[in-house]
């Protein structure tokens, strides 16, 4: 019978088994990325890519080295296993999965309907002309799509109103992901690409809301309401219910953290194991650290992307990633792949404080890293309290 009071070091634990770390490695293929994505229930989607584009970095830290391609295959694909919606944030997700979606398409419909000093309302006819354009041309990306609006604008991103009316679009549900290419995501209407058996399956909000808060708790192995909700970026009005169904059920079990002020519940199938042997970098984007408050109660870990902090006033670096050794946080490494050098650059490197890193392990991590993106060699620069121990043990093990 699963425990009713667990200490935080259990705790840890299960969070990690729960996300798939510890299990023995493998040669990794098709099968073993749709496992791993089906224990996760979505990969975010991030586009910076100074070290590697985010939805790749999580199934590399459970799984080791894999082919990119073979994910791409899957996730890129016009029609496949996969598409994508705004789960979290903008992510790869089941395709049977989207119509467990259909009450946020709603929401937005909703909300962009009753506010009439929205973009939505104010460019009805643009929305209604690039739903004929994908009905008359077939799946198109934004690029793809002429018309005298679509101009780039601002120092960002500068999204052309095209761009912006499809985003409009596609949270609403009145257009689809139709796959990618070279990254850039192609629109389709939903009856273009989506089989018969999603698009006539309705889910009733509450039920949506239920299932969701179900695979949160599985890919949380422990959490609080605040974190199962935040995994799908639930509403807690929407989850609260959801969760107590889920007890009622006794799918989901009460349990008191040591420590944890708040009442934390544990999914019933979660794997309790003694001991968990991780050896892995963390994206910002990663499942484990979403949500900044659950890191810090877990491990002890204060985490903060600094990607779009001006760079005097970065503390940690630019692309910084936490070291998972054993069940532990023990530092953060700033990552950069230089392509063109062949080179797997770690501009910073710091020690967590109480912590203590197995450099050799984390040489050996980061050599493994720069093959898996194709570089030749990592050079470690002198920023970071870590950084004199790091560079001579990745020298050692580079050679």
């Amino acid at each position: 019978m699963p425990p009713s009071d667990l200490s935080p070091a259990l705790a840890r634990r299960i969070a990690l088994a729960a996300q798939g770390f510890g299990a023995e490695p493998r040669d990794v293929g098709t099968r073993q990325l749709n496992l791993a994505v089906d224990r996760l229930g979505l990969l975010q989607i991030d586009s910076v890519n100074v070290f590697e584009r985010s939805h790749y970095l999580p199934l590399y830290a459970r799984l080791g080295s894999y082919d990119r391609a073979l994910l791409d295959r899957l996730t890129f694909a016009r029609t496949g296993r996969y598409t994508e919606y705004w789960a979290h944030e903008a992510a790869f997700l089941p395709i049977v999965d989207w119509p467990l979606w259909r009450w946020k398409m709603e929401r937005f419909r909703s909300e962009y309907a009753s506010d009439e000093s929205s973009w939505a309302n104010a460019n009805r006819p643009m929305l209604t002309w690039l739903v004929d354009e994908l009905r008359a041309s077939g799946p198109l990306p934004a690029s793809a799509i002429e018309h005298e609006s679509n101009v780039r604008r601002g120092p960002w991103w500068g999204w052309s109103d095209v761009k912006r009316g499809l985003e409009v679009l596609f949270r609403t549900g009145d257009v689809v992901s139709a796959g990618r290419t070279r990254f850039e995501r192609t629109y389709a209407l939903p009856e273009q690409v989506l089989p018969a058996s999603v698009l006539d399956r309705v889910v009733d909000p509450a039920d949506a809301h239920r299932e969701l808060m179900r695979r949160a708790s599985r890919a949380h192995g422990v959490g609080t309401l605040s974190d199962l909700a935040d995994y799908f970026r639930l509403k807690t009005r929407d989850a609260a219910p959801a969760l107590e169904a889920l007890v009622d059920a006794g799918e989901v079990l009460p349990v008191e953290v040591a420590g944890w002020k708040k009442r934390a519940f544990l999914h019933r199938e979660a794997r309790i194991p003694r001991r968990i042997d991780a050896d892995a970098l963390l994206s910002p984007f990663d499942p484990v650290v979403w949500e900044r408050t659950r890191t810090e109660r877990l491990f002890g870990f204060h985490y903060r992307i600094e990607i779009y902090t001006p760079q005097p006033q970065r503390v940690f670096g630019y692309y910084v990633l936490p070291v998972l050794q054993g069940d532990s946080l023990v530092g953060r490494v700033d990552l950069k792949s230089d392509r063109q050098a062949g080179v797997l650059r770690v501009q910073a490197a710091w020690h967590e404080t109480g912590q203590v890193v197995d450099v050799e392990r984390l040489a050996a991590l980061l050599h493994r890293t720069a093959a898996w993106q194709g570089l030749g060699s990592v050079e470690v620069v002198d920023r970071g309290d870590l950084a004199s121990e790091l560079r001579p043990a990745v020298a050692a093990t580079g050679r």
